[in-house]
């Protein structure tokens, strides 16, 4: 990624090397919900089979709820005195998100695609409420909370369909 050099002032209270290191994570997470928003769009728009109206109603919830989480994490980054790197191109180059597998189309295939994202995003997320609590920013560590809430209850609704 690249670095997150302050280039706006900010007289925040927490150390700059810590701000460094917390806007890094940010953005990394931004990236990641950047593809995650995109890659269940993907599945909104291209799923097909029995189930086709309420998964293609559910995938749409998931992106906006990701959505509403994405300028949370841009304006913290800011908010330390940083700069949100937001756009589709520099979120492609370092999501640590897989691809979305080209051309799936069942209902089931998309769900496994997406739990299997959906879990590895809330991994990473519960990860960076510990990290960033350890570094002593608890402001970063509860916008953290706030988004594994959402991620753990997503991949449950996910998970949800694929029980027998």
């Amino acid at each position: 990624m690249p670095t997150t050099q302050s280039r706006i002032r900010s007289s925040h209270g927490l150390a700059p090397e810590i701000r460094e290191k917390v806007a890094q994570l940010l953005n990394q997470t931004l990236a990641d919900t950047l593809d995650l928003i995109s890659q269940t769009k993907q599945a909104h728009w291209n799923v097909k089979g029995p189930n086709f109206h309420q998964l293609h109603l559910l995938f749409d919830t998931l992106a906006e709820g990701l959505q509403n989480h994405l300028d949370t994490v841009a304006e913290r980054i800011t908010a330390l005195g940083h700069y949100a790197q937001g756009t589709v191109r520099s979120a492609a180059l370092v999501s640590s998100l897989e691809e979305y597998p080209a051309g799936i189309l069942a209902g089931e295939e998309h769900l496994e695609a997406l739990t299997a994202r959906f879990s590895h995003y809330g991994n990473r997320v519960r990860q960076a409420i510990d990290t960033t609590a350890e570094w002593g920013d608890a402001a970063t560590s509860d916008v953290y909370t706030a988004v594994s809430r959402d991620a753990d209850q997503w991949l449950w609704f996910l998970e949800a369909h694929l029980q027998d």
